[in-house]
């Protein structure tokens, strides 16, 4: 069986910068273990695999599809950059005649639609609660030393840690940071914790304009130290 796979970096117009996503076109209904080798092999933070719902549906006509992703280590329920990389396939690849495409998937029905020459995803809103710092302060210890924190949130959903660090610091302060993720996983052997956020608030003026926030994401639990963008 032959799979045409393609790489696609999102929220991007550069080449080899964004954040790459590998989409696989399934014509037919692939092995249930392929699915993760071939994750494993294209190793990028995700792999995304779309198939068709119905026989006779079609890549250019249809405008459903089921959707999956994987990361080198196991599959997850939701992917917003994987997800648009599989409409951009659809859009701009397959040239499919839909303005909107409706991907089932294990996060519910998800939504992409050509809006000029962006694509726009309508995503599920994961409420996030207050953490205490005691019952993950390894974890931050580990991510951030002793930079100091101005808020925790955790999002039971998806069992992901945001963090955000002090006003006080700058954008060059988050980027320079030093992460160990492989760390992170003798840190927190809990399970609550999947994926660590560190945000940033962002700045209104100077060079960095108009960014609302700057973060870094880390999920070695899934096989992914960082993600790239």
């Amino acid at each position: 069986m032959q799979i045409p796979i393609f790489t696609v970096d999102a929220f991007t117009n550069q080449p080899f910068s964004g954040n790459p996503a590998a989409v696989c076109l399934l014509e037919n209904d692939l092995d249930e273990d392929l699915h993760q080798k071939i994750a494993t092999e294209m190793n990028l933070s995700e792999t995304a695999f779309i198939r068709k719902l119905r026989p006779g549906d079609d890549f250019t006509k249809s405008s459903c599809f089921g959707l999956r992703w994987f990361t080198p280590a196991n599959e997850v329920p939701l992917c917003g950059h994987a997800t648009l990389a599989a409409a951009a396939v659809l859009f701009h690849i397959q040239k499919n005649t839909n303005s909107v495409l409706t991907f089932v998937t294990l996060s519910g029905e998800l939504k992409a639609r050509q809006v000029e020459d962006h694509i726009v995803l309508d995503l599920p809103l994961y409420l996030t609660y207050p953490q205490v710092l005691q019952e993950v302060e390894e974890l931050i210890k580990a991510a951030i030393g002793d930079m100091i924190v101005q808020d925790l949130r955790y999002s039971p959903d998806t069992k992901k840690l945001l963090v955000r660090l002090s006003d006080a610091y700058e954008r060059s302060v988050l980027e320079e940071l030093q992460v160990s993720a492989q760390r992170f996983l003798s840190a927190e052997k809990t399970g609550k914790v999947k994926g660590l956020i560190l945000t940033l608030k962002g700045n209104s003026s100077g060079k960095h304009k108009g960014h609302d926030f700057y973060s870094r994401y880390f999920a070695p639990w899934y096989g992914v130290l960082e993600d790239p963008v």
